[in-house]
């Protein structure tokens, strides 16, 4: 059996790669340093560099938000202006690549100097001659010891002598190895080549890893892989740390060190993987056909209270609890009679709306139920109809843009609206664009903090105990401020199309400098 194993990877190996040793070892090469990466960090556009080759780091300005370790210093990107990498980044999106760690180790428990102790003759002539020249032009020469290319040049890279943009690479006399070194080449990339394959299978659908993508936490998945994980959690499905990544990955670069390495070792398992992989990306069906309440507004992770007696809604709440998601989506009637785009131009809901899913319920004893469901996601309706009285849906979800996105709004808009700023309302306000985004917060939070001391009746205790206390996440201010505050449905609809923390709190602080201009 394992003979027959051996011999069907061996059928697989690609010819080219195998042909050209110094390809396989640039695979691993930090592009600063030329050698082996050394506690490699995964960067945001998907490159990788050696942890101590990471350039120096800059403080950055006008960012409040978020306030997280790392994120008040940015550098340039060693790839800043080719399509690799389009800008700077922030020190903080850097994080420590757990698999390329592992398989940088591989090559060399495989091609270093200890497994490649071959006793040499002191008499006997040198290696072979290895040359090249670099993406500059430069000319590079070399003798290596009759260990093999791969070794050989991984040796070289070890000490930094083999530049990491080095092309038409002469072996010898030649542009590709011959003899008898290039057996043990072979042999040596098929040991790399099952070394890997134990390493690079996703630890969540335990497939060969498609579109590789890194959490901050360090750990690699498919792309799809890290998508589905989303959908129920927002931990990491290894260290059960907490991922923090946009729930839209399609935009997210891949981790291009470790799709290199697929692609060179494993191409025709990988292009098998993609062809099937379409049958996969299919959304879950609650998402083509998503039940729609619709009732009044609701808002990701606040709690949503339901007293349930239409008999189509009872039909809804029991479809949802059998069908074992317990999901649904909840939509505010269009009372206003807005028109709106697309099939919705007539809709008697809003386009916007969030799934819930429950939490509680109890069924009384006439039919009634009492449901309690939590806020999960946004959501845009594409497309609606009727389901025995009903409406479902097919839905695209909504999500923020990136914090380096956030950051970079709160940093223009601060710099543009700071010097010439006039006065909003009443003039000893500035104008929202021009706050940062922590102080649009405490702006918000003050204002609630004034109303409990006048002892406001819409922050009574029973309202604080069913929504919880003032959150200090700026991320879920927003949603809790619109879930208390008693102001119309109409007014608060827009904050669920925003796209941004900094919108949704400048809408936040907008409603309190009105409500405190009010006669209460």
């Amino acid at each position: 059996m394992e003979s027959s194993d051996v011999s069907s990877s061996e059928e697989h190996t690609p010819r080219d790669t195998a042909a050209l040793p110094h390809l396989v070892i640039q695979l691993i090469q930090c592009q600063q340093c030329s050698r082996p990466f050394r506690s490699p960090l995964r960067l945001p556009c998907g490159n990788s560099v050696c942890r101590e080759c990471l350039p120096a780091s800059r403080p950055r300005t006008g960012i409040t938000y978020p306030v997280a370790e790392g994120r008040d210093q940015e550098f340039t990107c060693l790839w800043k202006g080719t399509k690799a990498c389009v800008g700077d980044h922030c020190v903080g999106d850097c994080g420590t690549d757990v698999l390329l760690g592992k398989l940088v180790g591989l090559f060399g428990k495989i091609l270093g100097p200890e497994a490649n102790s071959v006793p040499r003759d002191s008499s006997a002539d040198d290696g072979p001659l290895l040359q090249w020249k670099t993406e500059q032009n430069q000319n590079g020469s070399v003798q290596l010891q009759r260990h093999g290319w791969l070794g050989g040049i991984y040796s070289l890279a070890l000490e930094g002598r083999f530049p990491s943009d080095a092309c038409e690479v002469i072996y010898g006399d030649s542009t590709t190895p011959t003899g008898s070194i290039n057996e043990q080449d072979r042999i040596h990339f098929q040991t790399l080549r099952d070394s890997l394959h134990a390493e690079l299978d996703c630890q969540v659908c335990y497939s060969l890893v498609l579109d590789p993508m890194t959490t901050p936490c360090g750990h690699t998945f498919c792309r799809n892989c890290v998508a589905r994980v989303l959908d129920h959690t927002d931990l990491c499905p290894i260290c059960r740390r907490k991922l923090g990544m946009p729930h839209d990955l399609q935009s997210e670069p891949i981790n291009q060190a470790v799709a290199r390495l697929i692609d060179c070792f494993f191409p025709e398992q990988i292009s098998a993987r993609r062809e099937t992989s379409t049958q996969d990306e299919a959304g879950p069906d609650y998402e083509k056909n998503l039940p729609l309440f619709v009732c009044t507004l609701s808002f990701p992770t606040m709690p949503t209270f339901l007293h349930v007696f239409e008999p189509r809604y009872r039909l809804m709440i029991r479809r949802v609890l059998a069908s074992g998601n317990g999901k649904f989506g909840m939509v505010m009637y269009n009372r206003q009679g807005r028109i709106q785009t697309g099939q919705l131009r007539d809709a008697p809901f809003m386009q916007y709306g969030t799934l819930l899913m429950i939490e509680r319920y109890e069924l009384l004893p006439d039919g009634r139920s009492l449901v309690v469901a939590t806020g999960i996601s946004r959501f845009k309706i594409v497309e609606s109809g009727m389901l025995d009285g009903y409406y479902v849906a097919k839905t695209e979800r909504v999500d923020d843009i990136s914090l380096a996105e956030e950051e970079r709004l709160e940093s223009m808009e601060t710099s543009a609206n700071g010097v010439n700023a006039l006065p909003e309302g009443n003039e000893s306000d500035p104008p929202l664009d021009s706050m940062p985004t922590q102080q649009l917060l405490l702006t918000a939070r003050e204002f609630i903090s004034n109303q409990r001391r006048s002892g406001a009746p819409w922050l009574h205790p029973r309202v604080m105990l069913a929504y919880g206390p003032i959150p200090t996440d700026a991320a879920r201010f927003p949603w809790w401020f619109a879930s208390i505050l008693p102001i119309s449905e109409e007014e608060k609809y827009p904050i669920l199309a925003a796209a941004s923390v900094r919108e949704r709190l400048k809408v936040s602080a907008k409603w309190a400098r009105q409500l405190e201009a009010r006669d209460w």
